[in-house]
């Protein structure tokens, strides 16, 4: 049987980016990201754009999705408070209304909304390709944005749960090879 996808966009916010802690690379995560964005929209993929309600005030500058990759009309917005794009949202019934069961992932912050995210997806039922180098994050104390990343495309690459007898999963893949 084959999947209908959707490509999930996770807080590609002003604030995100160029906040206290910014993304480190973003010209090249706002350039693979768009790429994903005009396949998905030249295909009829449904897009899904989620925006943190913790990173500003709504309707504020730096709540803002970048204008780079900014919805469309009819690309839903899915707003959150934490960092499971599922939790206390209406994203799974929004993903359900549309026959999705594979979510492609792109976006930020690698270790904590991205990863969260993708981790709950499985668990809901959903197969996951994480974009692997079109998500992104800020240099910790601890590890370069770049070494985040790289981890955890590795730790995150097959992890998996089996839901309803089948297997749910998480693929890392670059973007030149993600078919949507």
């Amino acid at each position: 049987m084959k999947q209908r996808s959707a490509l999930v966009i996770i807080d590609v916010q002003n604030g995100v980016l160029d906040g206290e802690a910014p993304v480190q690379g973003t010209s090249a995560l706002l350039a693979n990201i768009g790429a994903l964005l005009s396949c998905a929209r030249d295909r009829g993929v449904p897009v899904i754009h989620v925006q943190d309600d913790e990173v500003g005030e709504a309707g504020s500058a730096a709540w803002d999705i970048h204008a780079s990759i900014a919805p469309a009309g009819g690309e839903e917005r899915v707003r959150k408070l934490a960092c499971d794009a599922f939790f206390e949202t209406d994203l799974a019934a929004r993903l359900e209304r549309l026959g999705v069961d594979h979510l492609v992932v792109a976006g930020c912050k690698t270790e904590f909304c991205v990863d969260t995210t993708c981790r709950r997806a499985v668990t809901l039922g959903f197969g996951v390709t994480l974009a692997a180098d079109a998500h992104g994050t800020s240099d910790s104390p601890a590890l370069p944005a770049a070494a985040i990343v790289a981890h955890h495309n590795r730790l995150l690459d097959g992890f998996g749960v089996m839901v309803a007898g089948r297997p749910c999963e998480i693929r890392a893949v670059p973007i030149a090879q993600i078919e949507l």
